[in-house]
């Protein structure tokens, strides 16, 4: 007996952790997605360590704007399409769900790009198997329980992107060049590549169906006003988790593969993994694979559900996992669409998916600003946040990310523009 209290209570030692785990770190992890883990792989292989620093501190600062949708949510009860079009008329309303709907669906299409990838380096299945018996999967999850259930099983399942640390420690990186990084030292946003990669790494960072997905997740949570403190926290070791996954990844791709054409000119993660492989062992390859699975079906879930939510809101159906596909089918119908739509895409022969997987993290920078702008009016509504709009430190930091990635978009677009007066 006494054996058996010791296990139950070492049981619930390591268990606790986990069930205070929610939304926050969920999104946080699914930000980490199949298109984000090709940009972390392709932006190690062709800058080395250059951008790493960058990287880490754009995630880490990704928390000070989640925190913002965890009070949004806590106060107002609503979600976040559902607050725009209360607040700002049916226009804006409607131009937030479509600026969601547009990049939600090709964001979707990456990470089953990623997910058919990853199955097929280890298992050798093709796409026309792996992604019906997916969108089966994720469907069959959503259906089957209620919201705890499915947070639950997406973070456990999002907690196998930890497989990338050791592939980095494995790769016996220069310490000393990688904290250079976070001197910003070698960045040249002037030159179109780099540029592309900064643009996307940022893109993939703080993209805007985060927004909607955690301010949904805490109202369908249930949390409140009381749960803002464990939300911040659940927010933050998320973010803190990203930044690892994310480093790791540019680290283990730019100690090994740059400097080694032809495998520091891959172009998706799978090709990395396979790139690993001469280097470190075919055990590496299956980590990155497992990695990258992992992160895909996540962030499928994760946007699909987003989009959902937001559907929802605005149209004023019922949108809750904790209901039955019979009270809520509009809700249920729509998830079903967007990962059947974005799996059947993939399976198009000869799409352009490389392309798509890089343009996706560039077109969430883009849209980027004015979800920002939206959520920086809204948190600063006295009479929607009362005592919980935000400081005026979190109101400078929004609207200096508004204007830098602006700018950086408006380079990007003249470079694109004009190629042959930009520096190479």
């Amino acid at each position: 007996m006494v054996e058996q209290s010791k296990i139950s209570i070492l049981a619930r030692k390591i268990i606790a952790p986990f069930l205070i785990l929610g939304p926050g770190f969920l999104v946080m992890m699914a930000d980490n997605d199949a298109g984000g883990i090709t940009t972390y792989a392709v932006t190690g292989a062709q800058t080395k360590y250059t951008l790493v620093g960058a990287v880490v501190i754009m995630s880490l600062l990704a928390f000070v704007v989640q925190e913002m949708t965890v009070r949004l949510g806590a106060v107002t009860k609503e979600g976040h399409a559902e607050l725009i079009y209360k607040k700002f008329g049916k226009f804006w309303g409607f131009f937030s769900l479509a600026d969601l709907f547009i990049a939600n669906t090709f964001t979707l299409v990456t990470e089953f790009i990623g997910i058919g990838a990853a199955v097929k380096m280890v298992f050798g299945l093709p796409y026309e198997v792996t992604i019906p018996i997916t969108i089966g999967a994720m469907i069959l999850l959503v259906l089957s329980g209620g919201y705890m259930f499915v947070e639950k099983s997406l973070i456990a399942f999002a907690l196998l992107q930890l497989v990338f640390i050791p592939a980095a420690i494995k790769a016996h990186p220069n310490i000393n060049e990688v904290l250079k990084s976070f001197t910003f030292q070698g960045i040249n946003i002037l030159s179109p590549t780099f540029l592309t990669l900064f643009i996307a790494n940022i893109g993939t960072t703080i993209a805007p169906w985060m927004l909607f997905f955690q301010q949904s997740a805490v109202v369908d949570r249930k949390m409140g006003i009381n749960n803002i403190k464990i939300g911040r926290i659940d927010t933050f070791v998320g973010s803190l988790g990203t930044a690892i996954v994310a480093a790791s990844i540019i680290i283990t791709t730019g100690a090994v593969l740059y400097g080694h054409p032809p495998y520091n000119n891959i172009q998706d993660a799978s090709e990395a993994a396979r790139a690993l492989v001469p280097f470190l062992g075919k055990y590496a390859g299956t980590i990155f694979a497992i990695g990258l699975f992992s992160a895909g079906a996540v962030a499928a879930v994760t946007l699909a559900l987003s989009t959902s939510w937001a559907f929802g809101e605005v149209f004023g159906w019922e949108h809750s996992l904790n209901l039955p596909f019979q009270k809520a089918k509009w809700f249920y119908t729509i998830y079903i669409l967007s990962v059947s739509v974005a799996g059947s895409i993939v399976l198009i022969p000869n799409a352009p998916l490389v392309l798509i997987n890089l343009l996706v993290q560039v077109m969430n920078t883009f849209l980027l600003p004015p979800a920002l702008l939206f959520l920086l009016l809204l948190l600063n509504d006295k009479e929607l946040m009362k005592d919980y709009t935000n400081s005026v430190w979190s109101n400078v930091f929004v609207a200096l990310i508004i204007v830098f990635v602006m700018i950086l978009s408006l380079i990007y677009a003249f470079q694109t523009l004009f190629p042959s007066g930009a520096n190479t």
